[in-house]
């Protein structure tokens, strides 16, 4: 086992019970141990830790003891091949934990000739100029108080290391102006306003030119879901958990373990580390987050900001949305073998011009299995822009983009039809909105079909089983991103009698298509059979006639 007395010193803390951790924590820990520092061709760069460290404590502030555990890490070596271990970090924790700071001292000194590698610039990328100017200006301010004018040449746009003719610099998320430079080293801040991959993947094509090339991901959990941020948590819980072998992706994620921990202060260290800290600066976020956390008693509409901004996590909004993100994440089971299997079918056909739906619905045990493809048209997505990867969604099979002045209905009854050679399709349900358009169509193709005249009605009394199918995880989309998607965008709103209605939270970007089809779907779930046709043919087999 390869010894750090940095990792030494955390783990220990953690297994001590003296700093407060989430579970992902002791799963890192665990996975370190079993699966990097049991190997015997890797190795840490203790003289260049030592040197990262004094550099930071000198010009900067004392490290927290998180910051120098992860960055152990950073100069951790291949033994045989000149490359890092690790080209990729997501550190992810409460607001108020340090990070830019942080991003300062890292960027300093890969500039620097302690780091001693010529022309590893490192870039700065966020959301906006203020927030991506933060640490950089930092950097600014140390050069010009602690005369350091012939180690860096600093500029208002960029600081070189003289020596390494290294650049530090920042830069706006804006695709369209960026192009793949020679960059050693990239920080990507507030990622959780990242929509998808694009400004990434851009900047990292240019990764490799200059050895050692490294990628960080800092943020906060946000308001944007199944964007970059929460891939990044599922890539990083597939390593955590072992169902991936991939080795090069560090990831640091600090949350509540449970939503009730929001009212025990004691727990915050979970989602932010730094209150670990016997400092002065971590008393004082400590009391802002105090501070906040009272000011919920006057305004309670804060809750949602204070839980996803201090304590890391996703509670949502429990008067509006549909479910909370990980109750709609547990609907990504694995779908089981459905051939031959009962099944309704769901629609919305509400919208001819820009999304449509369709799906069936499956009972298994005490289970519902929701199977959905849908339909967009080209000239509705080329003006809108939608911020989700629908082009994405195409490619894994979820959507169909039709280049066509409406969605002719006739789409949704080929994929019904093709989808009957397998399964029984028992009866069609949808609103009665477009049912002159779909009716003529279903029966000339035998299908039993039901519009409903009053879609609310319908709604109220579904919503208790959409209730209790995400609160106990009853339903299984599969790994459905669109799915999710059209879920996430659905707001539920009760009236002064209790019943609810389900509705979109924007009216033209924030599609629902997907969830309304699965409430028709649900309507009729009594029509479903619980018979297995495959399981009921193999036993007449075994009848002796």
């Amino acid at each position: 086992m390869i010894k750090n007395k940095y990792f030494d010193e955390y783990k220990k803390l953690l297994h001590s019970g003296d700093h407060v951790a989430c579970k992902e924590q002791f799963m890192l820990v665990e996975y370190l141990e079993k699966n990097i520092l049991s190997r015997d061709d890797v190795c840490f760069d203790e003289k260049m830790m030592e040197d990262y460290v004094k550099f930071s404590e000198k010009q900067f502030f004392p490290l927290a003891i998180y910051q120098k555990f992860i960055a152990s890490f950073v100069f951790f070596y291949w033994k045989n091949i000149d490359r890092v271990v690790f080209r990729e970090f997501l550190i992810t924790l409460g607001r108020g934990g340090g990070k830019n700071g942080w991003m300062s001292t890292l960027g300093a000194f890969f500039i620097s000739p302690l780091h001693g590698i010529r022309n590893y610039n490192a870039t700065i990328t966020a959301n906006s100029e203020d927030q991506a100017k933060m640490s950089f200006d930092e950097v600014f301010n140390i050069i010009q108080i602690r005369n350091l004018e012939k180690q860096y040449d600093a500029k208002k746009s960029a600081i070189t290391g003289r020596q390494m003719n290294a650049v530090f610099k920042f830069r706006t998320n804006n695709p369209k102006t960026m192009d793949s430079a020679r960059d050693g080293c990239l920080f990507f801040d507030e990622i959780h306003q990242f929509e998808d991959n694009k400004p990434v993947k851009v900047q990292r094509s240019g990764l490799g030119k200059i050895k050692h090339p490294r990628t960080f991901y800092f943020g906060t959990n946000g308001y944007v879901r199944e964007g970059f941020y929460d891939k990044q948590i599922e890539r990083s819980m597939k390593i955590l958990e072992g169902k991936t072998d991939r080795i090069g992706y560090f990831p640091f994620i600090c949350k509540l373990d449970d939503i009730s921990e929001i009212d025990k202060p004691e727990c915050w260290p979970k989602a932010n580390p730094i209150f670990n800290e016997k400092n002065e600066y971590a008393k004082q976020v400590l009391d802002e987050v105090k501070e906040d956390y009272l000011d919920l008693e006057e305004e309670p509409s804060g809750r949602q900001e204070f839980v996803i901004k201090r304590m890391n996590f996703t509670e949502g909004d429990s008067e509006k949305d549909v479910t909370t993100h990980e109750k709609l994440l547990a609907t990504n089971q694995p779908i089981p073998n459905l051939k031959g299997r009962s099944c309704v079918a769901g629609f919305d056909y509400a919208s001819i011009r820009d999304f449509a739906t369709v799906g069936l619905l499956f009972k298994d045990d005490d289970k519902f299995i929701w199977m959905q493809h849908s339909f967009a048209r080209k000239q509705f997505l080329d003006s809108f822009k939608l911020k989700a990867p629908i082009y994405e969604w195409e490619n894994q099979g979820l959507v169909t983009i039709l280049d066509e002045p409406s969605i002719d209905p006739q789409h949704l009854v080929d994929w019904l039809n093709e989808k009957r050679n397998d399964y029984k399709i028992e009866m069609v349900a949808s609103d009665g909105f477009r049912m002159d358009l779909l009716k003529p169509l279903l029966d000339k193709e035998g299908y039993k079909p039901e519009f409903f005249r009053n879609p609310r009605g319908v709604q109220a009394k579904v919503a208790p089983i959409i209730e209790d199918g995400f609160a106990n995880e009853r339903f299984i989309f599969g790994n459905d991103p669109m799915m999710r998607w059209y879920t996430n965008n659905t707001f539920v709103k009760e009236d002064g009698l209790g019943n609810r209605t389900f509705l979109k939270k924007e009216p033209v970007r924030r599609k629902t298509d997907g969830f309304h089809a699965f409430i028709a779907a649900l309507y009729k779930r009594e029509e479903i059979s619980e018979i297995d046709i495959d399981g009921a043919f193999d036993l007449l087999d075994m009848i002796d006639f």
